[in-house]
């Protein structure tokens, strides 16, 4: 007998095996899903407003934390490395200990701490390792809580509605831990439950890191590049909407519409359900699959990890340049990759929204990466609020030296590198450059995709992939682009010669696996350990 597509797939990518079918019109739930989504974000600025005097006795306890951790490193773990000379023995410690003074300061610092651990490539490895223990192994609410909220929300006792409802979560975050369950009717579902004071808890947080943001402004020269309060904003918007799963569940159908739209079937959104999504409760489909960095697995079930981190990127780069909605928090915790090869993709609290003017700054920033086009590029990040609207291009070009020919990292010394460095800085700076938030979830992202590629392809041919992807881009919607940026792709040649400059090679470097740029960096990080080393 042939098989009947679920008729849902129409409006979203889901799975082929439906626990039930959604449809967007029909859920309550949804419904002034944009007007809640405008109320959230208007409760920002008056958390995020100016106070004279510090807020309460929070700022205090932050700082006895943070300081008994930054302590406990200089008397202990950084006095030890230096003994034995192994500076990544202090970076392990403070990280350890930062990490600590996180998860005890409670939900927005581990949420924090999340967004950190995100950061590979960013912020040194040993951070990056010790923060990912925030994403699931926080301390549990008590099951007794979890049924208290879970009942109020729903209207109904556990029972009433579960069949069977698991004590111990599968996850426990910073906002919400997860358990599973079966419905009353028999369908196998994941619970996603709030913790019950993280409102008040956040509320109270945010007040006291935007008390403390602008006193960090040029006293650091990355966070100033970074701009603490615009970061502090950035996180206030994300959590703010993170703490209302029906925006969750809202932007769950949104990405998975964009998958549809886009034909890209190789990643699948788990269906919310219909009638069980409320503020603090999110009853959803169970996927499961292998865990993204289980590569072993992967390739012993047949499966092609080159496929699955290629459409991966190429589903990302859609829904931000063509469609302008893109998942905000890509990272391992929140994919699995099912046995037929597919990405299921969870989480869906931080979410990038573009509207029209900054979904084609986005565009024109990437077809000018394609063509070799570094004014298209500043323009374009001009456009999306990371250089000031009265910045001189031309003179951007030729201060930081985008037109000279690029110098090879690996065959420059460490003080030239570090000079080089300190030198570009400090020029970003004094034309008012700062990171734009919705640029900093797509880089945290593309980070992400940086660091699977290296788990999943590493043999894969850098030159060869971008020419690729361009040319999917091209075939697909060449006269989308040329209609809306005024460049047709399918008139201009794919020019490698930026990807090259970014990578630190030559033009005359015609290949290059991701396992050869990986020994590059490592290379350049020796380097620099051993140049740490002597001048201590």
């Amino acid at each position: 007998m042939p098989t009947v597509s679920p008729a849902d797939l129409a409006v979203g990518a889901f799975s082929a095996e439906p626990p039930w079918l959604v449809e967007p019109a029909a859920l309550i739930w949804r419904r002034r899903a944009d007007d809640r989504r405008r109320a959230t974000q208007a409760q920002v600025p008056g958390l995020l407003r100016r106070r004279r005097l510090p807020p309460g006795r929070r700022v205090l306890t932050v700082a006895t934390h943070l300081g008994r951790a930054l302590a406990g490193w200089y008397l202990v773990d950084r006095r030890t490395a230096r003994r034995q000379d192994r500076p990544e023995m202090s970076r392990a410690g403070l990280s350890k200990r930062l990490r600590h003074a996180f998860q005890t300061l409670g939900p927005t610092y581990i949420k924090l701490g999340q967004i950190l651990s995100s950061g590979e490539g960013l912020f040194p490895p040993e951070l990056v390792q010790e923060f990912r223990l925030l994403r699931d192994r926080v301390p549990p609410e008590t099951f007794d809580t979890v049924r208290t909220v879970v009942e109020q929300d729903l209207g109904a006792t556990l029972e009433q509605v579960f069949s069977s409802f698991d004590r111990e979560p599968l996850a426990a975050a910073s906002i919400a831990q997860v358990h599973a369950a079966t419905l009353r009717s028999g369908e196998q579902v994941v619970v996603k439950v709030q913790r019950p004071t993280v409102a008040t808890t956040v509320a109270r947080d945010l007040a006291a890191m935007s008390w403390i943001a602008p006193f960090l402004i040029g006293r650091i020269p990355v966070s100033a590049l970074a701009n603490p309060p615009a970061l502090v904003e950035l996180f206030a918007e994300t959590i703010v909407e993170e703490l209302d799963f029906r925006l969750e569940a809202d932007n769950m159908l949104d990405v998975a519409a964009v998958f549809a739209a886009t034909e890209q079937r190789s990643v699948v959104v788990p269906r919310p359900h219909p009638q069980l999504v409320t503020r603090r409760v999110l009853v959803m489909e169970r996927l499961s699959g292998f865990s993204f960095d289980d590569v072993a697995g992967m390739q012993e079930a047949g499966i092609d990890t080159t496929e699955v981190v290629r459409a991966l990127m190429i589903s990302f780069l859609e829904g931000a340049i063509i469609h302008g909605v893109f998942h905000g928090d890509l990272h391992g915790g929140n994919l699995f990759v099912q046995t037929d090869g597919r990405v299921a993709l969870l989480d869906y609290g931080i979410t990038g929204r573009l509207d029209e003017s900054r979904r084609h700054a986005f565009l024109r920033m990437l077809m000018g990466g394609t063509i070799n086009d570094p004014k298209m590029q500043l323009a374009a990040l001009r456009d999306l609020g990371a250089l000031p609207a009265d910045t001189d291009l031309d003179a951007v070009i030729n201060d930081l030296g985008i037109d000279q020919p690029v110098r090879d990292p690996t065959q420059m010394s460490p003080d030239e590198l570090l000079a080089e460095i300190r030198d570009v800085i400090k020029k970003l700076l004094a034309y008012g450059a700062r990171f734009p938030k919705v640029l900093m979830l797509y880089v945290k992202d593309l980070l992400f995709i940086d660091g699977a590629l290296a788990t999943l392809a590493p043999d894969i041919d850098l030159f060869q992939e971008i020419t690729r992807v361009a040319m999917y881009f091209t075939q697909r919607y060449g006269e989308r682009i040329a209609l809306e940026v005024g460049v047709d792709p399918r008139e201009r040649a794919v020019d490698l010669d930026a990807f090259r400059a970014q990578l630190g090679v030559s033009n005359e470097v015609s290949s290059m696996t991701y396992r050869e740029l990986q020994d590059r960096r490592a290379l350049i990080r020796r380097r620099m350990e051993d140049h740490r080393r002597r001048r201590r």
